[in-house]
């Protein structure tokens, strides 16, 4: 027998655990060539689990159990992504916590700690996943630094680079003065300043008295300037291009050029261009032949290339002296406050700084041309479709991409050089050196180069290189193309595009057919989750509060395409009052001793209602299996956790199992025990994918002995003739009529234990026989004591027209009409009182200004809540007015 009620804390670990042991979740179970394959987004070693995480394991775990159920072979591959910065910094600050630097220990010896770090506290986030009911095949688990996957990052290196496609170059990036590293955009975080804006006049060569003036927000960077741009079309400026300006302190004379970059309407007009410092600059100096003086050193401080006095000073200390000087030579024009955003490095937390410098780089333009045609062809398409537009922007302007990292954690760039800086490149330290003395003649010593690849270059290869390719393995030939990937917009260019570079480049196939792109979650009033808003949910917490089903289905339910999902913690609870729904339908059913006998057929069913329920399930499983298949209009989470909610709690819960309480109180009662059994059954099966554990409980717990647990039980499979349309008509007609009356009790605040008669006018034959078949059900579930048919109406009768008949309900004898009135005019009264503050508060500019966007928003909507509640109490005030 069930216990009374569902507690997930005692159910979910225990069952993930027996899964576990009995190896559902590997590959390979199903004999099926049919193949369904994920790849998990690697979170970062450091991660812990957060609600984007939580979400987007929750939408691949769904495909995944649902294709699992379908018969297919499916992988979900796991793994962790060695985020090297990241980690890098969590084992440098445990150091300094010692007292000891990595540059201490010296870079083996650093490295061989990191290591240590993994083993002991890396991973936690794959255990929270556990927690989640993420079924990913865990004895595949692979990790971005595992020996695999290492050799797949050296090979893909030393044939790219053998290939044209890696060179080494120097360029402008983004460093981080105080981790000493390039890092990507994605690390760097843009933060609003109240800033200030330094207009600088600069001497016209030559003409005395004569002065260009240029704006700045960074005065120190001056020193590095090689020139000035203006506009082509800008008339102030015609007669100086091809001239030059002095740079003040420095004294260096500067071209001014013209260039599109510079915008007439912005300040003076007249931009100053520093080549080494600013990314804009570099592109106009390239274009103008300008000369690109580097005036940083890796800590953000002024080097040798600037007059004497500012060497050696910290760039915003160089600031402030900069503009003194200026100020000293009578050439401040002014200074403006400015806002603005500024670059700080996301993990270091000090503002980057533009440099120039010898890095690796990958000829992301040539590679990103495959991956432009397979979307441009249908090989591959974004669901939401929109973000394909956002896809092209980014591939079609792409830049050149820098692969190397100026850290200690990562892969170690297969790079030595040689004595004279010849560059050997190759897989391992022994071809490199065999290729060294191919070309000395000699053996001579090498230097391996001391930089690391970006965390992304390895990522890139994580559909493939898990699946063990260079080898050709039997995983690798059966499992990629691997099928849909589900991720955030905000790595379509850092690793879905990257990814579609490489997976085309070395396996002539896109590595996914689909690529599903989820919102973020916000918190309840569409902010953005942050620390610093004290606003974060931490989905353990709601799982520890409300269990894993609950959170799920909340995010699945919450996950309309292209729509940020707003996290309710009343909406996880009421998700939890779902499990509990469905509880005690299942005990429902087990106390009314309904079960599966052998040989049933629920489609030769006799009674209507079974007949109905039967064909109810037919369509709801047809719903969710459109919509999880994606083969129309893209996965469509919601659409599907709708429809099995809405079977589950209104159709199954609220009207079959009401209807099936006359049946069962009565002799002929078998079939309707078998069909409840049954469609109970089927929706085990159909919620199992939104939420495992309370349907892998109920499915143990009831009925005879399962030949197999519910997670590799076979989804349903009916014949697309199985419903009966004379029957749905019927029972559609049933619920109507109970719903109609239902509603009448309601608006008119009858009692519920008030039994009121019924008058039924002007129905066809078929209504009235429709009307005595089920008279007994409509009679118990909308509180009814009597019909008549085709009879005068009663005085104090309100009516309602229902599929062309007339229904009455008199009602003088059921409630104290005069009563009732009184409570309404009160109502109504009490209601204007509230609007009247309403649209006095949303009158207030001031509020309305002032307040958060999201305020204003819930009392715009506490009116038209308002009002809309007014005009059903108004209804109902005229209605009892004609009584």
């Amino acid at each position: 027998m069930l216990d009374k009620s569902y507690r997930p804390q005692e159910v979910e670990g225990k069952l993930y655990s027996k899964w576990m042991e009995q190896g559902a979740f590997e590959c390979g179970r199903s004999k099926s060539d049919d193949a369904f394959t994920i790849v998990i987004p690697p979170p970062n070693v450091t991660g812990s689990l957060h609600m984007g995480h939580a979400l987007n394991n929750t939408l691949q775990d769904i495909l995944i159990r649902f294709e699992r159920m379908r018969g297919k072979d499916v992988l979900w591959q796991p793994g962790m992504d060695h985020a090297g910065i990241a980690t890098q910094m969590v084992v440098e600050r445990q150091l300094a916590e010692q007292g000891i630097s990595r540059h201490d220990l010296g870079r083996e010896a650093f490295v061989d700690k990191v290591w240590d770090w993994k083993g002991e506290s890396g991973g936690l986030i794959f255990e929270q996943l556990k927690r989640l009911g993420a079924t990913c095949d865990w004895s595949r688990e692979r990790f971005t630094m595992d020996e695999g996957l290492s050799k797949a990052v050296r090979k893909v290196f030393v044939q790219l680079y053998k290939e044209g496609l890696i060179y080494r170059d120097k360029r402008l990036v983004n460093w981080d003065p105080k981790f000493h590293t390039a890092i990507s955009d994605l690390e760097v975080e843009q933060r609003e300043v109240n800033g200030h804006m330094w207009h600088f006049k600069y001497p016209v060569e030559g003409e005395e008295g004569r002065f260009i003036t240029v704006a700045t927000t960074r005065p120190e960077t001056m020193l590095g300037d090689t020139g000035i741009a203006v506009h082509p079309e800008d008339e102030r400026y015609s007669d100086l291009v091809g001239k030059f300006a002095i740079l003040p302190i420095v004294g260096r004379r500067i071209p001014i050029v013209a260039d599109d970059y510079a915008d007439p309407e912005q300040g003076s007009g007249a931009v100053k261009i520093t080549p080494a410092h600013d990314f804009n600059d570099f592109e106009v100096g390239k274009r103008a032949n300008l000369e690109v003086i580097n005036i940083m050193d890796e800590s953000a401080c002024l080097n040798d290339m600037v007059p004497e006095e500012y060497r050696g000073l910290e760039r915003f200390e160089a600031r402030k002296k900069v503009v003194a000087e200026i100020e000293s030579l009578g050439l401040l024009e002014k200074i403006e406050d400015n806002p603005h955003t500024v670059p700080y490095g996301d993990r270091s937390g000090v503002v980057i700084e533009p440099l120039l410098t010898d890095q690796w780089f990958a000829d992301a333009a040539t590679l990103a041309q495959p991956a432009i045609r397979a979307v441009e062809n249908g090989s591959t398409r974004f669901v939401p479709s929109k973000w394909t537009n956002t896809y092209y922007d980014w591939m079609r302007n792409i830049q050149p991409w820098c692969i190397s990292r100026q850290l200690w954690w990562g892969h170690r760039i297969p790079a030595w050089f040689g004595p004279d800086g010849m560059i050997f490149v190759e897989e391992t330290e022994e071809a490199a050196f065999a290729a060294a003395e191919a070309h000395y003649g000699k053996s001579v010593d090498l230097n391996q180069d001391n930089d690391v690849l970006d965390t992304w270059f390895s990522s890139a290869l994580w559909p493939f290189s898990t699946l063990g390719w260079p080898e050709q393995t039997p995983a690798l030939e059966k499992y990629y193309q691997t099928d849909v990937l589900v991720t955030g917009f905000d790595i379509i260019f850092f690793w879905v595009a990257r990814m579609m570079m490489m997976g085309l480049h070395f396996m002539d196939e896109a590595p996914f057919h689909t690529v599903y792109i989820h919102a973020l979650v916000r918190d309840e009033h569409g902010a953005k989750m942050s620390k610093s808003k004290g606003n974060v949910v931490d989905p353990l917490d709601l799982m520890d509060s409300y269990g894993a089903d609950a959170l799920r289905f909340f995010l699945s339910v919450s996950a309309a395409q292209g729509r940020d999902v707003r996290l309710s913690e009343q909406r996880v609870e009421g998700y939890r009052n779902f499990t509990t729904k469905l509880w005690n339908a299942a005990r429902f059913c087990e106390m009314n001793e309904c079960t599966v006998p052998e040989g049933f057929d629920p489609f030769a069913v006799k009674e209507v209602i079974n007949k109905w329920i039967v064909g109810e399930t037919v369509k709801c499983e047809a719903t969710v299996r459109e919509a999880l298949e994606g083969k129309r209009d893209g996965y469509r989470f919601n659409d599907a956790s709708n429809a099995i909610y809405a079977f589950t709690w209104n159709i199954f819960c609220d009207w079959y199992l009401e209807f099936a309480k006359l049946p069962f109180q009565g002799n002929d009662k078998a079939e309707t025990q078998a069909t409840a059994a049954w469609v109970l059954d089927q929706i085990l099966k159909i919620l199992h994918p939104f939420m495992p554990f309370v349907t892998e409980e109920l499915w143990g717990s009831l009925g005879a002995e399962r030949q197999t647990d519910l997670i590799v039980a076979d989804w349903p499979d009916y014949a697309a003739a199985s419903i009966d349309a004379a029957a749905a008509e019927e029972m559609e007609w049933v619920q109507g009529l109970i719903t109609g009356i239902r509603g009448v009790r309601n608006e008119m605040n009858v009692p519920a234990g008030a039994k009121v008669p019924l008058v039924f006018n002007d129905g066809s034959e078929r209504d009235k026989e429709w009307l005595e078949q089920h008279w007994d059900i409509i009679a118990r579930m909308a509180r009814l004591e009597g019909r008549d048919v085709d009879v005068p109406l009663p005085k104090g009768s309100l009516q309602f027209v229902h599929k062309g008949a007339t229904v009455a309900l008199p009602l003088a004898g059921a409630m104290d009409i005069d009563a009732e009135k009184a409570r309404l005019a009160k109502e109504i009264g009490k209601l204007n009182g509230y609007m009247t503050g309403l649209n006095k508060k949303l009158g207030n500019e001031k509020f309305v200004a002032n307040a958060p966007a999201h305020v204003v928003d819930a009392e715009k909507a506490k009116l038209t809540d308002a009002e809309i509640q007014l005009a059903k109490l108004n209804d109902a005030a005229a209605r009892l007015a004609e009584l």
